[in-house]
């Protein structure tokens, strides 16, 4: 089992560089960090919005040989054992532009998955990184600009979905994911070859495992 570590000097407490929201308009955000604190983003009515800076990304080696580890990345602690879920709204236009959910326990060992910008279209897309990355990629046929993510992790196994209208919850992806006491879950976006891409996140939902049958889609 993996023990989570949190590198105080590169999570900021803040929710953006100005300081903390209210306690009022953070909710249901509170206790989150970031990881590589963007220069805008701000709550508003339980809506987080989020404005890439350039060259934010989240990759480790695999076929390109470098390690990036500077998107953003609001963490939510979360326990062994949890499920996930939010709202990402955004208008995607420069190649690798990205936004969705991310499970984290340090720098080694991470999932992201969103829609991302590949090859001139929308593409629903995850990163697995256990020491270095993969990266899965499909064709996603409803609304890339206005989706959900859901990320699921009970004793060792992740379990990813999408969903278009936050009632029908199709499998991502099915894969074994480190042990760990707890992790950090939440949103994420990045712009590896611009800044710019504003992004909005809402309905965020944590809670213990849902523990559905795997063709349950509800």
């Amino acid at each position: 089992m993996i023990k989570r570590t949190i590198v105080a000097d590169t999570l900021a407490a803040s929710v953006g560089p100005h300081g903390h929201a209210s306690a009022e308009t953070a909710w249901p955000w509170q206790g989150g960090r970031w990881l590589n604190t963007p220069h805008a983003a701000e709550i508003r009515n339980g809506i987080f919005e989020v404005t890439t800076d350039k060259g934010s990304d989240f990759w480790r080696e695999t076929y390109y040989g470098f390690t990036r580890d500077n998107g953003h990345f609001f963490g939510m602690p979360a326990p062994s054992r949890f499920t996930a879920q939010l709202k990402i709204r955004a208008q995607y236009e420069e190649l690798y532009d990205q936004a969705g959910i991310m499970v984290r326990i340090d720098e080694s060992h991470w999932v992201k998955a969103g829609i991302e910008l590949s090859d001139g279209r929308a593409m629903l897309s995850s990163v697995l990184t256990d020491g270095q990355s993969d990266w899965a990629t499909s064709p996603y046929s409803d609304d890339p600009k206005d989706f959900w993510m859901r990320a699921t992790v009970d004793n060792g196994i992740l379990r990813l979905q999408v969903s278009a209208d936050g009632k029908t919850w199709p499998l991502v992806r099915l894969a074994p994911f480190p042990k760990a006491e707890s992790y950090l879950v939440g949103p994420m976006c990045c712009t590896p070859e611009r800044e710019g891409l504003k992004v909005q996140f809402s309905d965020w939902q944590l809670s213990a495992p849902l523990g559905k049958a795997l063709h349950d889609l509800t």
